[in-house]
């Protein structure tokens, strides 16, 4: 891959991260919730919480501490939820955990199906400012142990899931049948819009991050099948937002 001149990854942005001037630290564990149905949903379950603005989403904490979890989003594309995890990262966040939703790109993920990305294709121009993706195919990756660790606690509980490479674009309405075979024949499972690029950014900052997505359509197939009304997907949503929670809540 070509990089242009201008790229420099070795020095800091003239503008830094929201919060690195303020010193106000959250804590050091995050779970960043891309869809609002799930944010609303764990928001639901959380006592003594204090709710902040964090650029157009909201940020969650323990109210009166700076311990614990917290929990930020809604969130949609790869700009806007880098913007979210430098922040959180200035805010001494060194442990995000990412939930989401995708969609499927082959016939061996049905809706309501859980994976655990193990690699993202890059589809999206957030990346190259943080890594220099050197293979004819970029990818970016989680922190291997901390995927590990939540595979291991979502088996405990009882969920049967997948872990797999998935495709991240920036261009939901452009997922052409060409294009999805493309990115199916390099390996991906699932498109969604935001992963590859948090990733980059956690492993420029130094910082772990793993990732839980559910299957809520497919494009695996000419037609699109939409799933986000079919039961199986409402309750491994919550399936997900529970376990990521008592995850998130162990590794403090």
């Amino acid at each position: 891959m070509t990089y242009p001149t201008w790229l420099d990854l070795d020095n800091e942005s003239i503008v830094p991260p929201h919060g690195t001037q303020k010193g106000n630290k959250i804590g050091s564990v995050a779970v960043m919730v891309s869809c609002k149905p799930d944010f609303k949903f764990i928001k639901s379950n959380i006592v003594n919480l204090q709710v902040s603005p964090f650029f157009t989403s909201t940020l969650i904490t323990r109210q009166g501490s700076n311990q614990g979890v917290c929990i930020a989003g809604p969130f949609i594309g790869a700009p806007y939820a880098a913007i979210l995890l430098e922040s959180l990262i200035a805010k001494g966040v060194d442990k995000i955990i990412v939930l989401g939703w995708c969609g499927a790109v082959t016939d061996k993920l049905n809706v309501g199906d859980i994976i655990l990305p193990d690699k993202a294709i890059v589809d999206e121009g957030t990346s190259i400012n943080y890594l220099k993706l050197d293979n004819h195919i970029p990818v970016s990756a989680p922190d291997i142990n901390l995927t590990n660790q939540l595979s291991d606690h979502l088996k405990a509980c009882g969920n049967d899931l997948k872990k797999t490479t998935i495709w991240t674009t920036d261009a939901i309405y452009r997922e052409t049948p060409q294009k999805v075979a493309y990115f199916r024949n390099l390996g991906a499972h699932a498109v969604e819009m935001e992963c590859s690029a948090l990733f980059s950014v956690a492993r420029y900052r130094n910082v772990s991050i793993a990732g839980v997505l559910v299957v809520s359509d497919s494009v695996a197939s000419k037609d699109w099948d939409p799933g986000f009304r079919n039961e199986k997907f409402k309750q491994a949503r919550r399936t997900a937002c529970e376990h990521v929670m008592t995850f998130a809540k162990k590794i403090v």
